[in-house]
């Protein structure tokens, strides 16, 4: 008996020699074969997550034959994709290094820096250094040490509260549009520069590995996560336009995200001003918030307002809002509260990273649309939490800063839920 490939084959012959249309005509009827790619990584997804994602993939991408506008992934970038933080990694090399420099005035890198942290940095770094020059933070233990205590704690080394006034809570956070000011002076190229240098240096390392900078200690190792690898490599392969969002420096994120195959034109993460080819204290903003000192960041309800104007092209006050089913990601990931209003917005589905953070834990548990997936770190996972999330009390961030009850799309509130998958 002829196999199927074989009578094809020959029904092709019949045709040339002319006394076999009709069979040819009938072997070669029906729909095109549909491409159906696959992810290869099973271990590390919890449960049935991998058939989950492999479900989205095929409903949304090639596998579907759907004609029309690619379906969008965006994942978050620090504890999503990899393990770690590159803005962390990056500054800890920066201050290694002596790649930090010294500003004309600490007061004047952010509007929210107050007069004691100001102080207690000039204090600590001198006035010898000349402005616009490097910082000796090698050596020099009490500057950096000041350095990390404002970036890491939000207080000088003395305690003093290190940023106040008022910021919409749900939109920045002072401490991370600091750390991108510290960026000040060098172009983009260069500090893409760094950030290769640390990455180098942190995949290079040991899983586990700690490093002192000055005298604190930080992680000393960042991976690729090799599930997030390869369910990247799937989507894009079936046909999903991937996007990396993160509220890193956007030259940071250039540096690492050609490891899991995303162009700089599918990187948005935090953008500074740049004047005369240096980045500037000043960042850019978004929607109807034009550029400013950082009172947008690409940071919770932020990064809804990127992904719409700059994927979707949603302009001014409208690029705040959830938009139509058609312009919003069909799948989105993350780790936490940065994470929760870009991931909610998904269609097809929405995975959170468990990471113990209350807002995006509350949502993904009570998985209202059914399209939530939880997964615990692939790498060093938290510990189940013992104390139920506080969904119906203090579960959520306003944008005043005052935390309430997180609420579903219908108004009603959110359970507390249990911590169940670590």
């Amino acid at each position: 008996m002829l196999t199927k490939r074989r009578w094809l084959a020959a029904g092709a012959a019949l045709a040339v020699m002319g006394g076999g249309v009709a069979v040819a005509q009938t072997a070669s009827a029906g729909p095109a074969p549909r491409h159906c790619p696959t992810l290869h990584v099973s271990k590390g997804w919890y449960g049935d997550n991998r058939a989950k994602l492999q479900k989205i993939i095929d409903e949304r991408g090639s596998c579907a034959g759907a004609d029309g506008a690619r379906p969008v992934a965006a994942f978050d970038w620090d504890n999503t994709v990899v393990k770690n933080d590159i803005s962390d990694a990056t500054l800890a090399w920066m201050l290694r290094h002596d790649k930090v420099l010294r500003p004309a005035s600490w007061k004047a890198t952010n509007k929210w820096l107050t007069e004691d942290a100001a102080r207690a940095l000039t204090e600590a770094c001198g006035t010898s250094v000349p402005a616009g020059r490097p910082l000796p933070t090698s050596t020099d233990t009490g500057c950096t040490d000041e350095i990390l205590d404002v970036y890491q704690d939000a207080k000088t080394s003395t305690g003093k509260k290190a940023f106040t006034g008022e910021w919409n809570h749900r939109r920045t956070v002072p401490e991370y549009v600091w750390i991108t000011q510290l960026f000040a002076g060098h172009s983009p190229a260069q500090l893409t520069g760094f950030a290769r240098a640390a990455r180098a240096e942190n995949l290079a390392a040991p899983v586990g590995t700690e490093q002192k900078v000055g005298t604190h200690t930080m992680e000393g190792y960042v991976r690729y996560y090799a599930q997030q690898r390869d369910l990247i490599r799937t989507l894009k392969k079936a046909n999903f336009d991937v996007y990396i969002v993160s509220a890193s420096a956007e030259p940071l994120v250039r540096a690492w995200a050609p490891g899991v195959g995303i162009d700089r034109e599918h990187t948005i993460g935090i953008r500074n001003l740049v004047s005369h080819g240096r980045l500037t204290t000043g960042v850019q903003g978004c929607g109807d918030v034009k550029d400013t000192h950082g009172e947008v960041l690409t940071y919770m309800d932020g990064k809804r307002c990127w992904i719409n104007q700059e994927i979707y092209h949603v302009k001014g006050a409208k690029a705040w809002q959830q938009q139509d089913p058609a312009h919003r990601p069909a799948f989105a990931a993350g780790d936490a509260e940065t994470d929760v209003t870009f991931v909610g917005d998904a269609t097809s589905g929405h995975l959170a990273i468990n990471r113990n953070k209350a807002e995006l834990m509350c949502r993904a548990y009570d998985n209202g649309d059914h399209r939530w997936l939880v997964n615990p770190m692939f790498i060093e996972p938290k510990k189940r939490q013992a104390d139920a999330y506080p969904c119906a009390t203090t579960g959520y961030t306003r944008p005043d800063g005052t935390l309430g009850p997180v609420h579903r799309p219908d108004g009603s509130v959110i359970p507390d839920q249990k911590d169940t998958v670590y």
